[in-house]
């Protein structure tokens, strides 16, 4: 058995859900399945065991000794968000797919889920697909090329598996705008030259903290947001940076705010903090499907916009609105929602959006009002609770949507949703092992399983999306 942070060689042969990779160690009791998440068939790795057991070991990977001989060269530099950037695209949608089918067999018990299976919808674009990127400042950086850790100013993204260094970001990573991200060093190398100090996270202190970007394709604008401490404020000239950036993004620049972030905790987003307005406006607009979206730097949104167009719109198809003959469509776990005013649009019915966050009602409040959609109300409030206190929807339910985060639905709450005894269940789930794990209990609680789809929403990751079907017997 192995021995927790036992470090070992191991070559990957297999592709399991989530991102691990599977390779076997001989032993005299027969084969150990060894799981090193990050990985994929035919790389050379050397990992740490994380979590031993008698029969399997998980372990997280240190560095990859030799290459998969499937890997192609990239013209982008590597970083730890993008694991499988130099996998090629058409394995990456196979193995995701075929470990995600497994996934339903083995939690869901579904054994005819390949006679389920509708499509797999891959992303319009394989890169440059994001909108919005978080690149941290630390005073401690993990140099590539030595491979070591250094007391210095970085800026790009954590190394993986840590939380207090990062790795500078020198050229495009590929899944983001082109011409920041080759331009990121030098707003490096301004900070640097300011005098003032990269945070230090284990120190908790220091002055340069994020740089948040966020993108609308529709209108190829960038709005910036850079996230500092007021410690040493006064010495920080606000002027010249906005200058750099509009250098650099001309007018493709939407929008520069600076966020005064004084917590402790490892977030951009502060508990106690204020935002300023530096340059321009502090939303952008994002068009989906034919509906305006106001997006700033706290909304909810779609991080691959165009890849959710065609998630959205297989949610729809499943839905079927216009077929809908009476009752109200609920939607639950809402966001922002986007998926509630598509579907509004194209009935008369009643729409009603729930979800706990507040400002993510207020976002949807006012794009629904911006979109004239008159048809669709949302609510404040914890799922479960809410349909507790609104006895007036029992019964009343024809169709149920569904897009928990990603740790899924509790089973209390999924309880009240099937006792709403709607007639369909469309589920979106960014996370296919809880959604797998709730196909058991609506099966069980009455609801057949018609079709389920795979939407790729975030290529060179493990990430996959699922739309399922399901209706009443």
């Amino acid at each position: 058995m192995l021995k927790k942070n036992q470090i070992l060689d191991i070559k990957i042969d297999r592709f399991a859900f989530g991102g691990n990779g599977i390779g076997l160690l001989k032993t005299d009791k027969g084969d150990f399945t060894v799981f090193v998440e990050n990985t994929f068939p035919g790389q050379l790795v050397r990992a740490q065991v994380i979590k031993p057991d008698k029969r399997f070991a998980n372990c997280k990977l240190v560095e990859v000794l030799e290459n998969s001989p499937d890997e192609i060269d990239l013209p982008y530099q590597r970083i730890p968000g993008a694991p499988y950037a130099a996998w090629p695209i058409e394995k990456q949608h196979e193995a995701k797919k075929d470990s995600c089918l497994q996934l339903y067999k083995r939690i869901g018990k579904i054994e005819n889920i390949d006679e389920l299976f509708d499509e797999y919808i891959d992303s319009p674009s394989v890169w440059n697909y994001r909108n919005k990127m978080e690149y941290s400042f630390s005073a401690i950086r993990y140099d590539l090329p030595t491979k070591t850790e250094l007391d210095d100013f970085g800026l790009g993204f954590k190394h993986r598996g840590t939380w207090w260094m990062v790795e500078n970001l020198d050229a495009e990573s590929g899944l983001f705008d082109e011409t920041f991200e080759n331009n990121l060093h030098r707003i490096r190398a301004f900070c640097i030259n300011s005098g003032l100090p990269a945070w230090h996270p284990p120190k908790r202190e220091g002055f340069f903290r994020y740089v948040v970007v966020r993108k609308s394709f529709t209108h190829d604008l960038l709005l910036i947001n850079l996230v500092t401490s007021s410690v040493g404020l006064e010495q920080f000239n606000r002027d010249e940076f906005v200058k750099l950036v509009l250098d650099i993004l001309g007018d493709r620049c939407g929008g520069i705010i600076h966020t005064l972030n004084d917590d402790t905790g490892d977030r951009a987003e502060p508990l106690n903090g204020s935002s300023h307005l530096l340059y321009g406006n502090s939303e952008i607009e994002e068009i989906l499907l034919g509906l305006k979206f106001k997006v700033n730097m706290k909304s909810f949104f779609q991080t691959n916009p165009k890849s959710a167009e065609r998630l959205y719109t297989k949610a729809i198809d499943y839905c079927n609105p216009a077929e809908v003959p009476d009752g109200y469509i609920l939607d639950l776990f809402c966001g922002t929602g986007t998926i509630g005013q598509l579907i509004a649009q194209k009935t008369s019915l009643p729409v009603v959006g729930v979800d706990i966050v507040e400002a993510a009602i207020e976002d949807a409040k006012k794009n629904a009002k911006e979109n004239n959609i008159s048809n669709i109300e949302f609510f404040a409030a914890d799922v479960g609770k809410f349909l507790l206190e609104q006895p007036q929807f029992q019964n009343q339910i024809n169709t149920l949507v569904l897009d928990p985060p990603r740790g899924g639905i509790s089973p209390k709450t999924l309880r009240k949703v099937i006792g709403l005894d709607a007639k369909r269940i469309v589920y979106i789930s960014c996370n296919p092992a809880t959604q797998a794990r709730d196909c058991e209990t609506l099966i069980l609680s009455g609801y057949n399983l018609k079709k389920i789809s795979f939407v790729d929403q975030f290529p060179h990751t493990s990430h996959l999306e699922a739309v399922a079907l399901f209706e009443k017997n």
